[in-house]
């Protein structure tokens, strides 16, 4: 942090729905605070899953000076990583940052994530539960939904998507309703929560504009040596959004003109569930400082460091 700086913060969050520029504008952030880069994105975890989750290396890249970025290309494409192991590669990751005096700029837009750190879920290591599987192995995702109700209420969609992820919500449920005395606590954080905001229509427009950038650059071929490299489509197909449809494309189950439509749709969809999950944040008191995403990138920066030390 810039000699002299003095703030009450721990750390500071930009995050906001797909396609708000986050990446570049907390690079630059963390170039003037002396900071460096925390992902928290669920996806930007795996390598060589670059353009489908949207890796700008170039962003990270300041007035010439690359700025350390953390938690991106830290596992294989195929594994589960999971909430629990986010928490606990933060932590890591946190701690050391502040031990060499630089400050943490966390940006993604996985609400989950975000809100891990902030409200500091507590969670553990769950292991597979395989009597229990069985016994869910042949209930439809409509009974298996309505098991999980009994659990939680559903605050977003994901753990319903598929029958395997319904599976793995009730084992994660089950798990920690009989080991609530191992569950850990998350250190209480005082975190910054900011978030770029675009009104509707330009938020659309954005999306549309960087699907077809991406695509130019070489998405399908980035999912086609992925499926080359032995990744079965039902772990890619997982992973959801461009690696869901373009999987389907490449596999013959929808043409070029469909997989491009409906992906498109699904993004947009994507970006709506993520303000919902934000929106949901706010309801339950987190404090989230909205930026305009059309302010110059340094006005934005002045936003932010009036808030860090006001």
């Amino acid at each position: 942090m810039p000699e002299g700086m003095i703030t009450e913060y721990d750390l500071v969050i930009i995050t906001g729905p797909t396609a708000s520029g986050k990446t570049a504008f907390a690079a630059a952030l963390a170039a003037r605070i002396e900071g460096e880069v925390i992902s928290a994105d669920s996806r930007q975890v795996y390598r060589r899953m670059n353009l489908g989750t949207g890796k700008d290396y170039s962003d990270y890249v300041v007035d010439g000076r690359q700025i350390p970025v953390h938690l991106i290309d830290i596992v294989e494409p195929g594994y589960k990583y999971n909430v629990f192991e986010f928490q606990r590669d933060f932590l890591r990751v946190y701690e050391d940052i502040k031990s060499r005096g630089k400050f943490p700029v966390v940006c993604g837009g996985s609400g989950m994530y975000i809100d891990s750190i902030v409200s500091g879920y507590k969670l553990a290591e769950v292991p597979p539960n395989p009597e229990l599987r069985k016994e869910l192995e042949n209930k439809t995702l409509d009974e298996l939904t309505e098991i999980l109700k009994q659990y939680k209420r559903l605050h977003n969609k994901t753990d319903i998507d598929t029958v395997k992820r319904a599976v793995r919500a009730i084992e994660i449920e089950k798990y920690y309703e009989a080991h609530r005395d191992i569950i850990r606590d998350f250190p209480k954080l005082k975190s910054l929560v900011t978030g770029v905001f675009f009104d509707r229509e330009t938020r659309r427009k954005r999306i549309s504009e960087r699907l077809k950038q991406r695509m130019d650059a070489g998405m399908v071929k980035e999912v086609q040596e992925l499926l080359e490299s032995g990744i079965d489509s039902d772990t890619l197909i997982y992973y959801g959004l461009e690696y869901k449809y373009i999987t389907l494309y490449l596999n013959g189950q929808l043409s070029y003109d469909e997989m491009y439509r409906q992906l498109e749709i699904a993004i947009h969809q994507f970006a709506k569930r993520q303000m919902t999950w934000f929106r949901g944040m706010e309801r339950k008191g987190v404090k989230i400082h909205w930026i305009d995403g059309n302010l110059p990138q340094e006005a934005k920066i002045e936003k932010i460091m009036e808030l860090l030390t006001t």
